[in-house]
């Protein structure tokens, strides 16, 4: 921790929801000096309360007074709640970190993954952007690569998991698979994407389509993956495609990573000592033993997991990578606390 002994005012908005309730784990877990914490949520949540280092803390409404003396505050509710009150939580003096794909895209936004470009974030007019869950674990497997020999090209196929959705879709996985167990009818209401018209179900299923379609034919949330990659690794012109499919697991984001890259001299064994002292990288890649990551062995855990690496057998500057990483820590609330914690470290409050 830092030689910075102020205490800080920290906010969490959307705190009843997947994503909010991991955020205020891993602030307790980091025992980051907060002095005081306000758990933000909608008025249906009013009055619930939540344990926070050992104290019951009250769920308040998200409306703009309750940042008064707020920090730092950090926002997993939607985009349109951001939009609304995140400029509200600036007006008052805190620094806003969003969670949302509301302000990915600004151009007067950082939008940050440490590993790769903490340095983004001292740049900020107030808000500061966490990218998408699966661009996250992507551009930090990256982010090694490019360092030592450039990137000229990136194509990647995720297998996502429904908590990706939300909790709601956590809960309609578990329904439908116990119902086609049991053989009885199978309701779908949520996923690929509730506004949709057309829904699919999700248990022992696999859809290729998350969030909803663009005009170009592909998914917004491929297009997340596409133009948040360019920004956060400041390659505008870095070709990059993407393909995301959900698949019927709870927990953890797996993708395959194609990469090209620029330099030679880049080997299997050279990306993969490269991984070995990469921050916030674990490699799992032996072959022999059968070691690589998967959902199961990622969830719950902070870092990003690389394996199955191999050179293309067609290009010898392309290479190929399993990646994975726990979708509601690393992808979402571990991501946020840690630039929370960069702001504090750095004393990044302001510009």
């Amino acid at each position: 921790m830092s030689q910075n002994q102020q205490s800080y005012h920290v906010a969490v908005v959307g705190a009843t929801g997947a994503v909010g309730q991991k955020m205020i784990q891993t602030l307790e877990e980091q025992n980051l000096p907060i002095d005081k914490i306000s758990l933000l949520a909608s008025k249906r949540s009013l009055g619930k309360k939540v344990s926070f280092n050992g104290e019951e803390v009250e769920i308040k409404e998200a409306i703009p007074e309750a940042f008064e003396g707020v920090d730092i505050a950090l926002f997993s509710a939607g985009g349109s709640i951001s939009k609304k009150l995140a400029p509200e939580a600036v007006k008052r003096g805190a620094v806003v970190v969003d969670n949302t794909s509301a302000y990915r895209m600004d151009p007067e936004v950082p939008l940050v993954v440490p590993e790769v470009n903490e340095k983004d974030i001292k740049e900020h007019n107030g808000i500061i952007a966490n990218p998408n869950c699966s661009t996250i674990q992507m551009v930090a497997a990256l982010e090694p690569i490019r360092k030592a020999f450039g990137i000229n090209r990136v194509i990647v196929s995720t297998y996502q998991a429904v908590s990706g959705a939300g909790n709601a879709a956590v809960e309609e996985l578990k329904e439908q698979s116990q119902a086609l167990l049991n053989g009885d009818e199978v309701n779908a209401e949520l996923l690929p994407v509730k506004s949709d018209e057309k829904h699919y179900p999700i248990a022992f299923n696999a859809l290729p389509q998350i969030d909803v379609f663009q005009d170009n034919g592909y998914t917004f949330e491929e297009m997340k993956m596409i133009n948040e990659t360019k920004k956060i690794m400041h390659l505008n012109e870095l070709p990059v495609s993407a393909t995301c499919v959900r698949l019927p697991f709870f927990t953890s984001h797996a993708e395959s990573v194609y990469v090209e890259v620029e330099q030679g001299g880049a080997s299997v064994e050279k990306i993969k000592e490269l991984f070995q002292n990469a921050p916030g990288i674990v490699l799992e890649d032996d072959p022999n033993t059968q070691t690589y990551p998967t959902p199961l062995s990622a969830e719950g855990k902070r870092d990003v997991f690389v394996g199955r690496i191999r050179q293309d057998m067609d290009q010898s500057n392309g290479f190929h990578l399993w990646v994975v990483s726990d979708n509601l820590l690393k992808g979402a609330a571990w991501n946020s606390v840690q630039i929370a914690q960069s702001i504090i470290e750095n004393n990044w409050l302001k510009k």
